[in-house]
């Protein structure tokens, strides 16, 4: 009876299984997994002596990795990765723990979004002085391809062959396998080395949006809305939760869609959609990262979701 009854519960969209529904659900299909949610400088901060990161310095929190997402695909055996972290060698090992193969085992492919910092060094962790890896497949759009072949050390990775890098070009579709495909979408950022792009994620069941950073949704040609009508999961830039929290810099250099600004539009929007939504890439200063909360609580209590490490769903 407990067999089936966990094999019920594994059939429903966007479900999120535990104990052995988990080891069954991801060698029947593909699995996404969260790998982190923090904004690329991690959580704690360098510099960083207020009370968000204090505490950290004493006793690290291991769920504050920078942001990534990995996919398993059980049916073919292969791996990706969604962005190249500081954080690459857990984030790693985490993926190789969803279905079978080892768990340290190198990806099938990495999908870089743009050229901050967080977002493509782990690469380095490729090279001679570390894995020494083979052939490691890395998608990338043209400026973001033109960094790493053209400024070192990066292009010691292409030149000793510790990675291939493969074209991705805005709105074209990526098959991975059967019933898998990603699509780049560019979006409106600091493209100070490279341009920026999010995911489109297609599975077999599910479709996931990952835009992990833009300068604002009121920027970007795309309307926000009409993506989150037609994708299943969402997860998108939350780097902060409001002006307030980040009184230390000047805020205008480096735009992101408030979490209060993106509920002053989504907030209006069918319970279903803002069910969606996922908020990740969280600055170290933002009260999200604290499930307990006051802006924790509102946010959850209003529909959405708050990305947490580890989590997985059924692609």
């Amino acid at each position: 009876m407990n067999r089936l009854l966990g094999i019920l519960l594994i059939c429903i969209p966007g479900f999120i299984v535990s104990g052995q529904s988990v080891a069954e659900s991801q060698n029947a299909g593909v699995t996404l997994v969260v790998l982190g949610t923090v904004q690329d400088g991690g959580s704690p901060h360098i510099g960083c002596a207020r009370s968000c990161c204090a505490p950290l310095q004493k006793t690290p929190d291991p769920g504050r990795m920078v942001v990534s997402l990995g996919i398993s695909d059980a049916r073919s055996g292969k791996r990706y990765l969604f962005e190249a972290t500081p954080d690459i060698s857990r984030q790693l090992h985490d993926l190789g723990r969803v279905g079978r193969g080892e768990p340290d085992a190198v990806p099938d492919g990495i999908f870089l979004t743009h050229a901050h910092i967080g977002h493509y060094t782990g690469l380095m962790f490729l090279g001679k002085e570390a894995l020494g890896a083979r052939q490691v497949p890395v998608f990338a759009m043209p400026r973001m391809r033109s960094f790493l072949e053209e400024n070192g050390p990066w292009s010691q990775l292409v030149a000793s062959g510790n990675i291939r890098l493969e074209p991705l070009r805005a709105g074209a579709v990526v098959t991975l396998g059967e019933s898998l495909e990603v699509t780049p979408l560019q979006v409106p950022h600091r493209d100070e080395y490279s341009e920026t792009v999010g995911f489109l994620i297609r599975g077999p069941r599910q479709k996931v949006l990952f835009i992990p950073d833009i300068d604002k949704w009121e920027r970007w040609e795309t309307p926000i809305e009409r993506l989150l009508s037609e994708v299943d999961v969402a997860f998108v830039d939350a780097t902060f939760y409001d002006a307030a929290e980040i009184g230390y810099r000047d805020i205008s250099q480096i735009p992101h869609p408030f979490v209060s600004e993106s509920r002053g539009r989504w907030d209006n929007l069918p319970a279903a959609m803002r069910r969606k939504v996922h908020f990740i890439h969280l600055n170290h200063t933002n009260p999200l990262l604290d499930p307990d909360s006051a802006a924790s609580q509102s946010t959850r209590a209003a529909g959405y979701r708050i990305a947490r490490q580890g989590q997985k769903f059924r692609l």
